[in-house]
């Protein structure tokens, strides 16, 4: 039996003591082409279909969506639904008689930036109770935020 020195041909090392610190990369790369030869046979048959004969028969076409339901406030705090005009005491008793035959179950509200928030939250409150799931706000895209107010300082 023989020994070995701890700097053989089996062992990693190289003759002056350092570890081999090369990667063969050659069979990852053959790998790889394999795969690639594979996608780009196979895809093309993956997005071709069967040829079919469907059945030719009338019907209606489907549904589309209803034009959304807007409520706009003006700066007097006058509501318009459409072409009728609201006050916030009017329409509470109205608006589950006009959301009834729609089948989307929500209200875009389009105020005038001088309406008081208190306001806006008692239209919400009135749409929710009248049953509108879902009450969203229309804003006008761009313009700059308004600046940050600093708090008064004591003096």
């Amino acid at each position: 039996m023989g020994m070995s020195s701890g700097f053989g041909e089996g062992d990693g090392l190289r003759r002056g003591g350092t570890m081999l610190s090369e990667i063969n990369v050659t069979p990852f790369v053959d790998v790889m082409l394999v795969l690639l030869v594979i996608f780009m046979v196979t895809a093309p048959l993956m997005t071709q279909g069967i040829e079919m004969n469907l059945p030719k028969v009338k019907s209606d076409n489907l549904e589309h969506q209803e034009k959304p339901l807007i409520l706009n406030i003006d700066a007097g705090q006058v509501i318009q639904v459409n072409d009728n005009r609201f006050t916030l005491d009017e329409l509470g008793p109205k608006l589950p008689a006009i959301v009834q035959n729609r089948k989307d179950r929500q209200v875009f509200i389009r105020a005038d930036g001088t309406v008081s928030w208190e306001y806006l939250a008692k239209v919400m409150a009135a749409a929710r109770a009248a049953g509108i799931e879902k009450v969203g706000m229309v804003t006008e895209p761009g313009g700059a935020a308004p600046p940050a107010q600093e708090p008064a300082r004591k003096k």
